[in-house]
């Protein structure tokens, strides 16, 4: 974001404190973002939707005291978001799930069927490891590749340096490497039928 966006977006936060037509705006701004976020953590439309929802109710009801504190309002809308996600994941005690039929697949219409299994299979396998990974890790994941966000965003979002970020993407991709790999053993250590 340039440093005109920024003043831009920090004048309609300031307008949205008394002006709710300003308050539709940085709705209009970002729910579509805070939804994709709230999606791929949780995996089910509906639930994305109400916490959504409860995010920009929240946000609405305490923009009175929103202090601009050098970092960008969809942090605040982020760090919203993260709470009522957390809160849905123990309120329902279980794991963040997407269902396979919902994942999309990218099938050019000349792909063989045996192919389109394997990358569904390398998918399912992926998002396994992704669950098993902390919470943290799954949102910084999510905001890099679902949300498209530079290291530097995510620090702003996440509360931690542009290198930190760095360091925990390098360490969460080993993760993940070695997630994939230990299901690999697994799958190969398999008795034949």
């Amino acid at each position: 974001m340039t440093t005109a966006e920024q003043f831009d977006e920090d004048k309609l936060v300031e307008q949205a404190k008394s002006d709710p037509d300003a308050f539709g705006k940085l709705y209009e701004l970002y729910v579509e973002k805070i939804y994709s976020y709230i999606y791929y953590r949780i995996g089910n439309h509906h639930d994305a939707e109400d916490l959504t929802a409860k995010v920009f109710h929240r946000a609405l009801n305490h923009i009175g005291s929103y202090n601009n504190k050098g970092v960008p309002f969809a942090a605040w809308l982020y760090r919203i978001a993260h709470n009522l996600v957390a809160n849905w994941h123990r309120d329902h005690s279980r794991r963040q799930v997407i269902a396979l039929e919902q994942i999309t697949l990218t099938d050019n219409g000349h792909d063989m069927p045996q192919r389109v299994a394997e990358r569904n299979n390398e998918r399912e396998i992926l998002l396994e490891a992704i669950q098993k990974l902390p919470a943290e890790r799954q949102k910084l994941l999510t905001l890099k590749f679902i949300e498209k966000m530079s290291n530097a965003e995510i620090g702003r979002i996440m509360g931690r340096s542009e290198g930190a970020i760095k360091s925990l993407y390098h360490r969460t991709l080993v993760s993940l490497k070695d997630l994939m790999a230990e299901h690999e053993n697994i799958i190969q250590d398999l008795p034949e039928k």
